[in-house]
């Protein structure tokens, strides 16, 4: 595969991973953290995407608290390709940014959006899934999101209704939906025609300006005067002074939906169903279905420790390193030890672990997040 020359993937790294406590903590995030092997989920979505960009080309969106391990994580690129947010303001700002100043530095340059803490099974068909975006981001003013199968009515991601068929598998948008309730992503299912919202973008620096220019017109000023800061002395101060006024909000919301209500004919956006073994790990519960869906224990349990006793048991995830593990008569247990918390919930409760994190900001338990 040659290296795609105007292709600049760009990786949102600034997440607390919140539902991955008490392993994750604001200085060592879930993408900092080894879910899926030897590698950290940041260090993986380099990888994948480096047969296709050179080091030089990457870009990475995180915030000051993790920009000493992903620069430690990350060698190959040069600290000026990582960018430290003031304060997070979610993917719209993030990536908003990241096109008005690739805007200047390379008018042809094809963004691709990542986020830094997912799994592929099919690296090869990833790769070519992405070529083809390119492809059709290159074309005109055109977006392109990757779009996942639906395998359940899973209410924790947003939805892609795909219209027509255009050549080589890409279909048109009609709408993004997000986070629909139990009922409706049950619909959506049955239909047919939609698909998880992966959060994998691509689209032209200068499309995405002037998107961002359309339908975010107060924040994009601000913008691109960080962006034209960019390289001089002033940037620091520029960036910490101008991005804390910019709306908090998700491209998702800044963008895709109010460029799909312009029709599908209308809109430019295509989705390329991502059939590739994708996977965003969103929870522990997400974690021990990946690793039980790849091992295949006939009890379903899946426990890091020294050393395990295990009687009627069935369906649980420990994770104790160092420690011997019993497990006695107890089903569908999620159950975490670090040297300075214990986590025990359920598979069917973990999806509120971020909760935790929460009552620990609010009693100012600083040294437990």
């Amino acid at each position: 595969m040659t290296k795609q020359s105007n292709f600049y993937p760009v990786i949102l790294a600034g997440g607390r991973g919140t539902r991955f406590w008490p392993l994750s903590r604001k200085k060592r995030a879930k993408q900092l953290l080894a879910l899926d092997g030897k590698h950290t989920m940041i260090q993986q979505t380099v990888a994948r995407l480096l047969p296709m960009a050179s080091p030089k080309r990457f870009w990475i969106v995180a915030n000051g608290d993790l920009r000493p391990a992903i620069r430690k994580q990350l060698p190959r690129l040069s600290p000026a390709q990582i960018l430290s947010e003031p304060v997070g303001r979610n993917s719209g700002p993030a990536i908003g940014l990241m096109a008005f100043l690739l805007l200047r530095q390379t008018p042809l340059a094809i963004i691709g959006m990542f986020p830094s803490d997912h799994v592929i099974g099919d690296e090869k068909t990833y790769r070519a899934t992405l070529e083809r975006g390119i492809q059709i981001a290159a074309a005109g003013e055109n977006i392109v999101v990757l779009g996942v199968r639906p395998t359940r009515p899973e209410t924790g991601y947003g939805y892609i209704e795909a219209g027509n068929a255009v050549e080589d598998s890409a279909l048109r948008v009609r709408r993004f939906t997000e986070k629909p309730d139990a009922r409706r992503a049950a619909e959506f299912v049955v239909a047919g025609n939609f698909f998880w919202n992966s959060g994998i973008f691509l689209w032209s620096a200068r499309t995405l300006a002037n998107a961002m220019r359309d339908h975010l017109p107060k924040t994009a000023p601000l913008l691109e005067q960080i962006a034209a800061a960019y390289g001089t002395r002033k940037f620091d101060a520029t960036f910490r002074r101008l991005y804390p006024k910019c709306e908090n909000i998700s491209i998702d919301y800044a963008v895709l939906e109010p460029r799909s209500a312009k029709g599908e004919a209308a809109s430019n956006i295509f989705c390329l169903p991502a059939d590739f073994g994708w996977n965003d790990l969103g929870s522990w519960t997400a974690l021990h279905e990946h690793h039980v869906a790849k091992s295949s224990p006939l009890d379903g349990n899946l426990i890091a420790g020294a050393a395990q006793f295990v009687l009627n048991a069935r369906g649980s995830y420990v994770h104790a390193p160092g420690k011997f593990v019993a497990m006695v008569g107890v089903q569908d247990l999620v159950v975490v030890v670090t040297n300075d918390a214990l986590l025990v919930t359920t598979m069917q409760n973990a999806q509120d672990v971020g909760k935790v994190v929460k009552y620990l900001d609010e009693k100012r338990l600083h040294k437990l997040v």
